[in-house]
């Protein structure tokens, strides 16, 4: 009795230090729980400071040279005869001037560096959180399926019982049991299938917020509330200012056009200007002060090579853009017709759809107890009511997959969820 006592004491303590170290989190709380944890977060960030580095190096006069000579100088007369010798030295400074706009053009362009990084980890973030409301709804959907998988088996394989403890006489209550038997079997096999997806479901997001894969964690319950599709119209308009990729080709080509004009720029020389000092002693005692200029001449080189290039990446960056653009219709027309379409396949089902199906098959298997329900219609009852659970929640999945896509695209909200 002392060792009973102990090993129910110990059984219970284990189950609570388990349950203690599980973590609830609704669809929403586990999404911010992923965006404040994961570790590509960092890489993004870390981009946004690369790119904020160049700015600043795009924005800075070239450093001045300091130069200067020394020597041993001597002078002589026309007839050859030493006049004098002595130390002859100079120094001078020099500052490189870039041609008017150059230094603009360059910090335009490393600007939208800057912004292409800030939307690297904007679009990130909200594909990061897309991708763990998508997964923990997809664990709760399959965790519903697994409940009613393992529901029907159960019951069924109690039933199995006590068939078998009947009189077997004849060979309709053996073939009774090889059918419920069979009928359990699959309801098994669903329910282990059921169970593995929300096992990965879970793996993949303690992988996303940075946890080990057996970390416990639950997705309290919730019931999402889907917005009315909208016209696409109204989709391809907010898809034109929230889009991500579409920002990004639009920011390129902006760039791209700054390349260019920076190429053109380019063709003019950028002038080095700086005073200088020079002193030489050789019998007599000269000095020089006076300021230096250097400017090569734009002769064989005009930058035309440069001015091509730029124009070439510049149309490709205009080629890019409409591409992107016609990409973004078509992701925006089949996420479109696939979260509309099964919110009208949703309409169809009442709100208490599973319940009732779950209650017909309860009653079923009373009254097959009760020989008032042949093996057929029994069977009939626990097979549909699975199927029903399996499109209901398939159906919800699916349609919240959808309509994050479409969140992601077009920065609208489809969802309203609340936890139960």
């Amino acid at each position: 009795m002392r060792r009973t006592c102990q090993f129910l004491s110990t059984f219970i303590f284990t189950a609570s230090t388990a349950l203690a170290a599980e973590e609830a989190f609704t669809v929403e709380e586990f999404a911010r729980e992923v965006l404040a944890r994961n570790p590509e977060v960092a890489f993004y960030e870390a981009e946004i400071a690369a790119a904020r580095g160049e700015r600043k190096s795009a924005g800075v006069l070239p450093n001045p040279e300091l130069n200067g000579d020394v020597g041993h100088k001597r002078a002589r007369d026309t007839a050859g005869t030493l006049a004098g010798e002595g130390v002859a030295w100079s120094v001078g400074v020099a500052q490189t001037f870039e041609f008017p706009g150059r230094l603009a053009l360059r910090k335009a362009i490393a600007n939208r560096d800057i912004d292409l990084a800030n939307l690297g980890l904007s679009r990130f973030k909200a594909e990061l959180a897309a991708r763990a409301r998508t997964l923990a709804f997809a664990n709760l959907a399959a965790k519903r399926i697994e409940a009613a998988a393992r529901e029907v088996a159960g019951r069924v394989q109690a039933l199995r019982e006590v068939v078998v403890q009947r009189d077997p006489a004849g060979v309709t209550p053996l073939l009774e049991t090889r059918i419920l038997e069979a009928n359990a079997l699959t309801a098994q096999r669903r329910a282990v299938e059921a169970a593995l997806a929300a096992k990965g479901a879970l793996l993949e997001l303690n992988l996303l917020r940075d946890k080990r894969p057996d970390a416990a964690i639950r997705i309290r319950e919730t019931e999402p509330s889907f917005v009315p599709a909208p016209v696409f119209d109204d989709l391809m308009a907010a898809a034109q200012t929230n889009a991500y990729e579409l920002r990004a080709r639009q920011l390129e080509l902006e760039q791209q056009g700054f390349r260019v004009s920076l190429a053109r720029n380019e063709r003019w020389p950028a002038v080095t200007l700086g005073p200088f000092y020079s002193e030489e002693r050789a019998g007599d005692k000269e000095r020089i002060a006076g300021v230096g200029v250097n400017l090569p001449l734009p002769l064989w080189n005009r930058n035309s090579g440069n001015i091509d290039v730029a124009r070439a990446r510049r149309q490709q960056a205009e080629a890019a853009l409409r591409i992107t653009q016609r990409e973004i219709e078509r992701q925006l027309q089949a996420n479109l017709a696939a979260y509309a379409t099964r919110l009208d396949a949703l309409a169809q089902w009442r709100a208490d759809a599973v319940e009732r199906f779950r209650e017909a098959a309860e009653a079923g298997d009373r009254h097959y107890r009760l020989g008032a329900v042949p093996i057929a219609t029994y069977v009939e009852l626990q097979e549909k009511y699975l199927e029903a659970v399996e499109a209901y929640f398939n159906l919800k999945n699916e349609s919240y997959a959808a309509a994050q896509r479409l969140e992601v695209l077009t920065g609208m909200k489809f969802v309203e969820g609340r936890a139960e």
